[in-house]
């Protein structure tokens, strides 16, 4: 089968995951013997052409792949890109919606429109949460019949529950703990001033924030305010975040707001408990009590005792990792997010009666 895949960067350039969420996806279908095209767009460029040339890159990879298949990663501007490549190459459209995407849709000038657009070109769409899914259909209501929920997919092979000498001795850090690292971008939305302030009650451990973005000197001032410079440890971005997650005892994700999070799903494989905000699709990946627990957004006190309750419990750290680890083997492979896309794929196919 020849797939077009077609994005832009994702999601931005303070976040530590930074690149194209297709990239390990096209690998392995390439792997599995597919033909894949990827047309990409650097985010991080803020020219106001640059949607157009990521249209215009899609349409002429169209017509020189003649794809089977085109996928594009977000409802815009991926999803516009790709519904003019769709129409050029003469191929179906599967839409794979994000839950900052949904977001915009009604508070973005001209989004929505373009939205529209693509979920009425789109003959499926792709949503990794049922959270999602509801609040997509309640923007566009005719998505309901073109949708299916795929959950995401985590690179077993890079991210999972191996030794952790060698990442604590790259940070410095010899491992007396506990240990609590939050991965993302230091913007409003992740919140990550409200976990600042719970370690700041906490008191004690040692704290990392891997990303950057606005709110880092903020939050090191907090650190720094509480006394806490010596144990709280803010790199910025780094590529290295398999070996990263291993170094910690517990990951905590504070945001305001979620679709889903692929990095609860990347330290659930590492073997870390988590603590997140009930928010979004947190809940469809946090199972609280069984692979760490959910607090309220905003509540720094809340996230402070759950903090602590980790801290004074080795064992229960153990139980919730290992019960994480497992669920994202058995639920949230690359593997079975691959054959779900698949199984959307073959169907369109066998729509249209073309053989694969």
């Amino acid at each position: 089968m020849r797939i077009l895949f077609v994005t832009q960067m994702w999601p931005g350039p303070d976040d530590p995951d930074f690149g194209s969420f297709l990239v390990p996806i096209r690998d392995e279908l390439e792997r599995l013997g597919h033909e894949v095209e990827l047309v990409e767009i650097d985010h991080r460029r803020r020219s106001r052409t640059k949607y157009a040339r990521l249209s215009r890159e899609a349409i002429g990879a169209a017509r020189r792949v003649r794809p089977d298949v085109v996928f594009t990663h977000m409802l815009f501007p991926a999803g516009a890109a790709g519904a003019f490549a769709s129409i050029a190459g003469r191929a179906p459209l599967v839409v794979m919606a994000h839950g900052q995407d949904v977001a915009n849709l009604g508070t973005v000038p001209g989004v929505s429109a373009a939205t529209r657009m693509v979920v009425s070109r789109a003959e499926a769409l792709i949503c990794n949460s049922s959270w999602l899914l509801d609040r997509l259909v309640e923007k566009i209501p005719a998505a309901r019949a073109k949708s299916t929920v795929a959950d995401c997919g985590i690179d077993l092979d890079s991210f999972a529950p191996l030794e952790a000498a060698a990442a604590r001795a790259e940070i410095e850090w010899d491992g007396s703990g506990p240990g609590f690292v939050c991965v993302g971008s230091l913007i409003e939305r992740k919140n990550v001033l409200r976990l600042a302030d719970a370690f700041a009650t906490l008191g004690r451990g040692r704290l990392a924030f891997v990303g950057d973005g606005p709110l880092r000197d903020p939050c090191l001032a907090m650190l720094a305010d509480a006394g806490l410079s010596g144990q709280a440890w803010l790199p910025g971005s780094a590529d290295n975040i398999p070996e990263l997650m291993r170094a910690f005892d517990v990951f905590v994700l504070p945001s305001l707001a979620e679709g889903i999070s692929n990095t609860i799903l990347e330290a659930m494989a590492s073997g870390l408990p988590v603590i997140a905000t009930d928010v979004g699709g947190n809940a469809e990946l946090v199972e609280a009590g069984r692979t760490g627990v959910r607090v309220p957004a905003g509540d720094a006190q809340a996230l402070a005792d759950q903090m602590a309750g980790y801290a004074g419990d080795p064992d229960l750290r153990q139980r919730h990792g290992d019960a994480g680890c497992r669920r994202v083997a058995e639920q949230f492979s690359m593997k079975q997010m691959i054959a779900a896309y698949g199984g959307v794929y073959d169907r369109l196919m066998q729509q249209r009666g073309i053989a694969h």
